[in-house]
């Protein structure tokens, strides 16, 4: 049996789920989300708690019983909650910035690079080196947070570039003279 699988996932009071078939709608305080899983799996809705059920053990359903569970609770996670990705910018002279709805990032290539988030998304800027990614779809957010990282990955030598927040960057020793 899936350890993450059968694990039950509590709802919270001011977040309403319903299911139709193999659709589930999560509603929150934050949005509502919406998604579509295996249809195989059945789903136990009691009260403020819900579990998700496998109909046997075929290696195709013992693959797809955790991961829809942690699919439903990132859902009820996020519209509860929200999600956050922090980055931060280091380097000498490398800077964000907020252009209206666009971020707007100077390290050190020759133009800026432009972002401009999808409308379930909120980037703030803090300071001028830390960056905030929000928003109540865990996937969205991890992505959006990836391609801003990618412009600039951290270096092994001087460590300069974009991070997570946290983010440990092992440096490389150089080239030493005789």
């Amino acid at each position: 049996m899936s350890r993450v699988g059968k694990r039950i996932i509590e709802i919270p009071s001011d977040v309403t789920v319903e299911i139709n078939d193999n659709t589930v709608s999560v509603k929150g305080p934050k949005g509502e989300l919406v998604n579509t899983f295996n249809e195989k799996m059945t789903y136990e809705l009691e009260d403020n708690t819900l579990q998700v059920v496998r109909p046997n053990d075929s290696k195709e359903n013992r693959t797809n019983h955790g991961t829809t569970r942690a699919l439903i609770n990132n859902m009820i996670v996020g519209v509860s909650q929200g999600f956050t990705k922090e980055l931060e910018l280091v380097g000498v002279g490398y800077r964000a910035q907020m252009q209206g709805n666009k971020l707007v990032l100077s390290v050190g290539l020759s133009h800026p690079v432009e972002f401009e988030p999808s409308e379930d998304l909120t980037i703030t800027v803090e300071g001028n080196t830390n960056v905030k990614v929000e928003g109540i779809n865990k996937e969205s957010v991890g992505a959006l947070a990836s391609k801003i990282r990618a412009v600039r990955p951290p270096e092994p030598y001087k460590g300069k570039g974009i991070r997570y927040k946290g983010e440990l960057v092992r440096q490389k020793e150089g080239k030493t003279g005789k």
